[in-house]
């Protein structure tokens, strides 16, 4: 039976399908194209098995649909989600606009806060103090009246937090039954949503799941009802969540949305990677709304605290970072100086090159300077989706930018050093973003090989290497569409928290946490077995978060003896701060429980036929555009590439799913597995003469540089300070 695996991201929409006799078919498709198709994750599954418009969908010939998406984190973004009325304790209903008064942009006088996602708050005459002690016994009847005025007023989504909620739930759980019996669709009690303590994240969290959860639902609807899925019957569709796992659709909540797909980039990352033996990575994963960059080093990093569009999440999702530098940024002169971002042209209209009017992008820079083939570029564009991209719009708009920059610096500057320019700043400005999950986090970024993915890394993977330092990089056969392929490799896997905020005794600590791990390994090994997974299928780790007393950063460490926890703590605690504080007590935070259902495994084989030392065949000789000057450079297919051959740079690998750039000083070889793997062989040019005449790139870069070492200087400060003022409002002055 058919496999499919699927990623629907901003510009394009990956598919990997595992056919009936076991091959690998990849294919892409725009997101957005709304005069072909209603929605691009059927589309493509599709054409894959050939359908004709009209035509139903097999469900009998398909095993599973395994999915991430964006229509969530879109919806956040674009504030597009279900109308929700917020219920709390009397006196906190400004607690989430009031939030920890910290500014979003540090150096902005005129500060922008953004929309609040619920219209409505309903304050409860409630209260219970940190102790259990009820203060104030809940008012039914009036709580009942407001929700029925909200009801008839056309809202069906409502999130409850109550200070306390987290740890004492009668309240909540009470209205959430008021609730349902008046009718409301979507109900969100944030001891289930995040049941941690600090009133701001958690009721934050609770409005996101009933803000994004009805989207998604009929989203997941939609779907189902294309793929021909009945209750049981037709193909399982499941869901990636922002923690790493796959869940059935219908457990796929709003609050684990937000980093459905870059998470199975992670996933395929780190998996494809261990086949040839890496196992420190710095995923690298560049599509073509935004960068997502991320930290391995033997398992997945999360973060339980994350801020997305101006929202404060508390929930666990892997520690991925995101910057708005992806094939499609925007390219700006404002006379001065390039800017590359934070604007997108998205799918529609995306980059000049894709024939639908659009603006000046990265693409186009590519594309300007030979780094993209357009012969050897998808065909899917123009009126009928059967054009490769236009060349000509490039080479006349960086003509006309050139001009523009020519008459505002008072010199004359080609199209091809405008492009190469904007081009550094967004290499810059990914590079900036890795600094930010491994300098910054205290990992030597040098030791670790770049594990390049997604449709546009490969055309800049060597260049982000050479701005860090790097000297290793993994390119997999699908790193075109990995965060699709990471969904047919990722597990079922549910996660459990609950807080803890117990002082670390060496003598009682242990039982402490086996009070605590006990029920919830029990809760969260249900829930996996619930979904098809055999017992012995089921693996379960528990971690303490712990932190020094008077801090706000806790760091997990696997559940174990008093003396492990407690070296474990001073060594990661050493990694990420530089020091240690003995002298200061330890709080147990939360603890947090994983269960792991295992899935299919996969391994790539490895090629039968001998190891090749002979020249590889060369397609054709093309011209590019590099570090100041055109080269006519060699371009060869991929799929043409023996194991053992090697590539020197300057050179083109074309794959199916996207282009790979080999520059000057690198060179490229693939193993019995297929994997490309890129070393830098020549010593890198360590410094760039610049000279005291203002350059609108240099102006860029040193401005995105000096603004980088502050805010890392800041996330130091905010993670070892007592001062609320700073852990918090980020006041730093």
């Amino acid at each position: 039976m058919w496999q499919f695996w699927v990623d629907r991201g901003g510009t394009f929409t990956d598919i990997v399908a595992k056919s009936p006799d076991g091959r690998l078919i990849s294919h892409k498709l725009l997101s957005e194209n709304p005069g072909r198709y209603r929605d691009a994750a059927v589309q493509g599954i599709r054409e894959v098995l050939g359908l004709e418009p009209g035509d139903a969908i097999p469900a009998h010939a398909i095993e599973h649909v395994k999915m991430g998406t964006t229509v969530a984190t879109n919806a956040l973004l674009e504030r597009k989600g279900e109308r929700t009325v917020f219920v709390t304790t009397r006196g906190f209903g400004d607690a989430l606009r009031i939030g920890y008064q910290d500014r979003p942009r540090l150096f902005d006088l005129n500060i922008l806060l953004p929309a609040l996602l619920y219209e409505q708050v309903i304050e409860v005459d409630e209260r219970i103090d940190a102790g259990g002690k009820v203060l104030c016994a809940l008012d039914e009847e009036r709580v009942r009246s407001d929700l029925q005025a909200a009801y008839d007023n056309g809202i069906r989504a409502l999130a409850v937090a109550f200070m306390h909620g987290y740890r004492y739930h009668g309240h909540e759980a009470k209205v959430g039954e008021i609730c349902r019996e008046i009718g409301f669709t979507q109900v969100s009690l944030s001891h289930q949503a995040s049941p941690l303590a600090r009133l701001v994240a958690r009721g934050d969290t609770t409005v996101v799941d009933a803000y994004l959860s009805p989207i998604l639902h009929r989203y997941v609807r939609q779907v189902a009802e294309e793929l021909g899925i009945e209750g049981e019957r037709g193909p399982r569709l499941m869901f990636m969540q922002s923690n790493g796992g796959l869940t059935e659709a219908r457990r796929f909540r709003g609050k684990d949305a937000i980093l459905s797909g870059p998470a199975g980039g992670v996933v395929g990352m780190t998996r494809t990677a261990a086949m040839s033996g890496f196992r420190k990575l710095i995923g690298f994963d560049m599509g073509g709304t935004s960068t997502d960059v991320s930290h391995y080093d033997g398992e997945y990093e999360r973060s339980f605290e994350k801020l997305v569009a101006g929202v404060r999440m508390r929930a666990p999702m892997m520690h991925i970072h995101t910057v708005a530098a992806g094939g499609g940024s925007i390219l700006q002169f404002d006379g001065s100086r390039f800017r590359v971002g934070p604007e997108s042209a998205g799918a529609d209209p995306g980059p000049a090159c894709y024939r639908r009017g659009g603006p000046l992008t990265v693409t186009d820079c590519n594309v300007m300077l030979g780094k993209i083939q357009p012969g050897h570029f998808p065909a899917i564009f123009g009126p009928a989706g059967d054009e490769e991209p236009d060349r000509e719009a490039v080479i006349r708009k960086f003509s006309d930018m050139a001009g523009q920059v020519s008459a505002g610096q008072g010199k004359a500057v080609s199209a091809e050093e405008v492009a190469e320019g904007f081009l550094r700043i967004a290499v810059e400005n990914m590079a900036n973003a890795i600094k930010k999950i491994s300098l910054q986090r205290g990992h030597d970024v040098t030791e670790y090989t770049l594990n390049c993915f997604g449709s546009a890394a490969g055309q800049h993977a060597c260049m982000v290497a050479d701005t860090l330092g790097m000297e290793s990089i993994f390119l997999h056969p699908l790193a075109g569409v990995l965060s699709a392929y990471g969904m047919g490799l990722a597990e079922i896997r549910v996660l459990r928290e609950a807080q803890v905020s117990v002082d670390f005794a060496e003598d009682a600590v242990e039982d402490v946490i086996g009070g605590y791990c006990l029920p919830l390994a029990d809760a969260a090994r249900n829930a996996v077995r619930e979904q098809g997974v055999e017992p012995d299928n089921i693996a379960i780790t528990c971690k303490a978060h712990i932190r020094y007393e008077g801090t706000d950063t806790s760091l997990p460490v696997d559940t174990g003896s008093a003396a492990q926890m407690l070296s474990d703590f001073e060594t990661a605690h050493r990694l990420r701060f530089g020091f240690t504080a003995r002298e200061r007590g330890l709080v147990v935070e939360a603890i947090s429980v994983e269960a792991v259902g295992a899935t299919e495994a996969r391994t790539d084989p490895e090629a039968e036929a001998p190891v090749s030392n002979g020249e590889p065949t060369i397609r054709e000789r093309v011209r590019m555009y590099s570090r100041g000057k055109w080269r006519t450079i060699p371009l060869f297919r991929r799929n043409e590439l023996k194991a053992g051959q090697s590539v020197s740079g300057p050179a083109i690998i074309i794959e199916d799913t996207g282009t790979i750039v080999v520059e000057p000083g690198w060179r490229g070889a693939l193993n019995k597995r297929g994997h490309l793997l890129l070393q830098r062989h020549a010593r890198r040019e360590d410094s760039v003469a610049v000279g005291t005449a203002a350059d609108p790139v240099m102006l860029e870069v040193f401005n995105n540089l000096f603004m980088s070492i502050a805010e890392q200087m800041g996330v130091t400060l905010q993670n070892t300070a007592c001062s609320v003022n700073i852990k918090e409002r980020l006041d730093f002055s």
